[in-house]
């Protein structure tokens, strides 16, 4: 009895032996028979702007289906184009990360097309403490006395001139991978012509402040700036009109009846004969 079912242990565990077996070389031809194309990825980690050879790529077998769009197949084909955003190890290159054929290497070829680059001078604080850095965006602050309007005196005011500005570089690096503060002498900002306009003469007429932001916040809000008058709260001083008082009316003199002093008389009697004294 206990051969019995000895034998039936051993006869079930090959019967489940056998079919696993029979599944897994299944799976394994079902695998190798995944349609896959050949696509050009990075070997090392490349900075943007920077110019590709073939050293940095290789070729990697990618599945059919799920293929990025505008991606390379041959290596050669990208000799020489540089790349407009900084790309890792093992990521795919596509026409979208890639500068125009015949782009030269360099921050010209970060720059987005109707865009131009601007550099101005900063320290720590205008710098935001060096957290400024390539990729993140800032609003341009200006301080500076305002024109006399009309015979009044000029007033000093703040006011923001440039907003969601992107930071290209700072100092000669354009990396973005980095996001440890760097404090620099000067700052590299994407504008447009207008823009550019704007901040070149604002940095002559007064001092530039950057105010760094959310790089998702695209939203802009409108300032009429503030003056110094505006900031302590201080308000328009109203004149008083002073109420004269009226003259006083010239006393007239009253005349007092001079009342006669009460007179006291003394009967004087002499020898028999009398008379009165009054004084």
């Amino acid at each position: 009895m206990r051969n019995i079912k000895a034998i039936a242990l051993l006869v079930l565990a090959l019967l489940v032996g056998l079919a696993a077996a029979v599944y897994a070389t299944g799976w394994v031809s079902r695998q190798g028979g995944v349609a896959s194309n050949k696509v050009v990825v990075a070997v090392v980690d490349i900075e943007l702007g920077s110019r590709v050879n073939g050293q940095m790529l290789t070729t990697v077998d990618w599945p059919s289906g799920s293929v990025p769009p505008g991606s390379f197949t041959d290596v050669q084909a990208l000799q020489d184009r540089v790349v407009k955003v900084g790309v890792l190890r093992g990521e795919a290159l596509m026409e979208g990360k890639l500068a125009p054929v015949g782009t030269q290497g360099g921050l010209s070829a970060v720059i987005a097309a109707g865009k131009r680059a601007m550099t101005v001078r900063v320290n720590e604080v205008v710098g935001v403490a060096g957290f400024a850095l390539p990729g993140n965006y800032v609003d341009v602050v200006v301080n500076a006395q305002q024109d006399k309007v009309k015979g009044e005196e000029s007033v000093q005011i703040s006011k923001t001139v440039l907003e969601h500005v992107l930071v290209l570089a700072v100092a000669q690096e354009a990396g973005r991978d980095d996001t440890k503060p760097k404090v620099v002498s000067a700052v590299t900002l994407e504008l447009s012509l207008e823009d550019s306009e704007k901040l070149d003469l604002a940095r002559s007429v007064g001092t530039l402040s950057l105010v760094l932001r959310n790089q998702i916040d695209k939203e802009k809000v409108a300032t009429a700036g503030i003056t110094k008058s505006q900031l302590f709260g201080d308000k328009a001083i109203v004149p008083v009109s002073v109420v004269a008082p009226a003259p006083a009316k010239p006393r007239v003199p009253v005349a007092r009846a001079m009342a006669r002093p009460a007179m006291e008389c003394v009967e004087v009697i002499q020898s028999a004969s009398r008379a009165l004294s009054c004084f």
